[in-house]
């Protein structure tokens, strides 16, 4: 076996492989010795199949295996020998005919291409000085996220008798929708509840049933919109027969202790000391999320190394493909929209550029740290994964199982944060008070 590197450039290595038919004969001859005992074939008694006869009938499919194997480990050889960390998968080369070598006419020649991982020394982090942003929690805070929930336990009762909708009511009716005389289909309800102002219904729809009284009948006229979901109504005018049996007027609840109970609580304060908890999360979640980011900027100006063009190349594709659904969608500023594409690539790669040194950089601090992550925090991520599928939670953890890709790409982000949390351990943390909106304000990619 002959193993000769041919090109070193930057992060990139060509290995050229050969392998004489002589070795891989033996290689083959060595594979059907292994699987003759096993071998069960009409007209020789179980493991006494002669040598020949297998190579008759399976040698092709065997030396497929020998070659296959022997790829494998000559690449890892090459691989371990040159003290090389590659940064993907090698990519083969075939430069003979796969034919011949499976017949055994033609040594086995191939070149391997793979990108291996660069060599730096991280920053210390324990010298960085992180930024992290905080928020205290204000009682006016409190005060309307109380005031939220009760409006959404807000319930709603028959106004007196003649009195008329207003905008919060809730109008209970029955309707017909036509289009040129004829109903619809999904255009008819029977008492349906259709709060004023809520804009739950096509436009002019609630607006007509402003001033009604329980027991009016009225016609709406309104138009459906250009973009309805239905290409049928789309665009189109139409007509609801309506008839009112009821208004009810909203009653938010009073926000005491007896509000309180009804939520199962003991009283107001204990409502309180929930909500000031639940903002606290919100507020550390924000606080982590920024000290984050200004982490990540610290350790990309710190660093500046060659990078894996494979890598570099995948994690732009992936970008590039989300943009283009985001384009698909509607979903793009018409800002981006108006650039050329060259400018959107060029500015999309160093994105890339930056995702791929910051990945490489955690990982070696991770390394040099010996951070890891333990199965039951990979579980845990992958029972939540799981949830997300309700009555196909048992598919989605074999599927995990079964693919070292995507149980990769689920234990990614949950060694990136124990990193992060390393990081912010060690480094200097300087907290930085500022208002409740700054803390929530999205940063700019």
């Amino acid at each position: 076996m002959e193993v000769t590197q041919t090109k070193a450039e930057g992060l990139s290595r060509t290995f050229a492989v050969k392998v004489p038919v002589s070795e891989l004969q033996a290689k083959l001859d060595a594979r059907i010795e292994e699987v003759r005992p096993q071998m069960r074939l009409k007209g020789f008694r179980p493991g006494k199949v002669p040598a020949s006869h297998v190579r008759q009938m399976y040698g092709r499919d065997l030396m497929g295996e020998v070659i296959d194997k022997l790829v494998n480990e000559t690449n890892q050889k090459a691989l371990e020998e040159n003290s090389l960390r590659p940064a993907g998968q090698p990519n083969v080369e075939m430069e003979a005919d796969i034919e011949k070598v499976v017949t055994g006419q033609a040594d086995l020649s191939y070149n391997m291409h793979v990108d291996v991982m660069p060599e730096f020394t991280p920053v210390d982090v324990s010298t960085l000085t992180i930024e992290r942003p905080v928020a205290e929690i204000a009682d006016e805070q409190i005060d309307e996220a109380l005031k939220r929930i009760a409006e959404q336990n807000t319930k709603f009762e028959a106004r007196p008798e003649g009195e008329v909708s207003q905008d919060g009511d809730a109008v209970i009716v029955d309707f017909v929708g036509k289009i040129d005389g004829v109903a619809f289909d999904g255009g008819t309800a029977e008492q349906q509840a259709v709060v004023l102002g809520s804009n739950r219904f096509i436009p002019g729809f609630e607006e007509q049933l402003f001033g009604v009284k329980a027991g009016d009948e009225k016609e709406l006229n309104v138009s459906f919109p250009e973009d309805y979901p239905s290409a049928d109504l789309a665009g189109k005018a139409a007509v609801f027969e309506t008839k009112v049996h009821e208004v009810r007027a909203p009653q938010t609840p009073e926000i005491d202790d007896e509000f309180a109970k009804g939520l199962g609580l003991e009283s107001l304060e204990q409502l309180r000391g929930l909500v000031k908890d639940q903002l606290q999360n919100e507020h550390n979640a924000a606080s982590r999320s920024k000290a984050k980011r200004n982490l990540l900027d610290k350790l990309d100006a710190a660093h500046d190394f060659d990078l894996p063009p494979g890598m570099v190349n995948m994690e732009f594709d992936q970008i590039w493909q989300q943009l283009q659904r985001e384009m698909d969608a509607g979903r793009v500023s018409d800002e981006e929209k108006a650039k050329p594409e060259d400018e959107l690539k060029a500015e999309y790669r160093k994105i890339a550029e930056r995702r791929v040194r910051l990945g490489l950089v955690l990982a070696e601090v991770g390394r040099l740290a010996d951070v890891r992550i333990s199965e039951a925090e990979v579980n845990q991520a992958l029972i939540r994964e799981a949830r997300q599928y309700p009555g196909q939670e048992r598919e989605v953890v074999q599927f995990f199982q079964k693919n070292p890709g995507a149980m990769a790409q689920l234990r990614a982000p949950i060694y990136e944060d124990k990193v992060v949390d390393h990081i912010l351990e060690t480094a200097k943390v300087e907290d930085k008070t500022v208002t409740r909106e700054e803390l929530f304000k999205e940063d700019e990619e």
